[in-house]
Formats: C-alpha cells, structure tokens, sequence
C-alpha cells in the first residue's frame, strides 16, 4: 500500500537523522510522496550542524542524495503555512514522522497546542489515529518531558528516541542512523530490506 509521508523536522540536534530519513523515503517505492516541513529552530541547527545551504527548505531537498526523478516528491511547506493540505485530516497521509522531535514541539502536542504547521500536522496525526513516530531528543529528562511523553504514548504517539543500537557492526554514526531509520520504517509498515541491521542472535 501507498501513501504519502509528512516529516517534520524540529529544532532538536541531530539533523543526520532527518536527511539520511527522508533520502531513504523518497527513494521507497511506497512512499507516494513526502511532506517536509521545518519549524523555525530546525533552521538554525541545520545550519549549525550541516551548513547555510541546508537550512534553506530548497537547499534541502537539492543537497538529498537521490535520484532526480525521486526528487519531485519532496514537498516543502513553512510553519505558517496553516492552509497547506497537510494540516487537515482529509487529506490522508500514511503516517507522520517528527524527527528529531524537541522537547518543546513534545510537550506543545501532550497539550494539544498547535503552533504552527508542523505540531499542526502532529495533531492530525494523533486525532485521526495515523501512526506518529517523534524521535525525541533531549537527555536528562525532566518530569515534565516524562510527563508529556506519557500522554502522547497514552493518546496513540509512538515515542522512539535515537538510541544506539550496540549490537550494530561497525558501530559508526552511519550505522546508527540507517539502524533507526530502518527501525522507522518498519514502524510504518514500509518495507526496508538490510539483514545487516538486524539482530541475529549470538
């Protein structure tokens, strides 16, 4: 089954795991389409961790490692953008990505506040029981962000925190990030064929 896919990216660190995320989504076959969406602090760590030109929505999608015929399915949309299609339930979407997800962006869904389109589009996600996936990064946690988390858990959210996965050979940050991102996709039911990621036992 097809469907479009919305990722919001939020002013959290850790920006290889949107890129290397969204990469992977635009070359599934079963991703339709994918929406982007960039809260204002998300700018200033990309720009901080990946540079100026990733910062820029277009510069995004035009630094992506795909191929350019994938490329069209990239939709960019502002954080004001309150009227894009996205922002409603009636347009379908097969889940909603929030990575990485801020404390804040966290703790505004667990209080059912809608600051924009990206925790605009987190909203949708959890009234109309889409999958939800936030990839919270923050560390230590407060009671107020365990709190929220469990509300979100309670209210249908899928909290999945960018852990390391020891067991993964090599144990560099690429394998990290492909790890998680094959630990989102299968989330989202999308097919993601790489035994080399996977526990096999000892």
């Amino acid at each position: 089954m097809s469907g479009e896919l919305a990722l919001v990216i939020t002013g959290a660190c850790g920006m290889r795991l949107p890129v290397r995320f969204a990469e992977l989504a635009l070359e599934h076959p079963q991703v339709a389409g994918l929406h982007l969406v960039f809260s204002n602090g998300a700018r200033l760590v990309l720009a901080s961790e990946l540079g100026k030109v990733w910062a820029d929505p277009a510069g995004f999608v035009a630094s992506l490692r795909v191929r350019e015929e994938v490329r069209s399915k990239a939709w960019v949309w502002r954080e004001g953008q309150m009227d894009a299609p996205i922002a409603s339930g009636s347009h379908l979407l097969r889940g909603v990505v929030v990575l990485p997800c801020s404390a804040a962006t966290a703790c505004s869904l667990a209080a059912g506040v809608s600051r924009g389109l990206g925790q605009r589009v987190g909203d949708v996600a959890l009234k109309q029981r889409w999958p939800l996936i936030l990839g919270f990064r923050e560390t230590p946690l407060s009671r107020i962000h365990l709190q929220a988390l469990l509300t979100l858990t309670e209210a249908g959210a899928i909290v999945m925190p960018p852990i390391p996965a020891f067991y993964v050979a090599g144990e560099d940050l690429g394998s990290f990030v492909e790890h998680y991102c094959m630990r989102v996709f299968d989330l989202l039911g999308l097919p993601f064929t790489a035994p080399h990621l996977r526990w096999r036992g000892v």
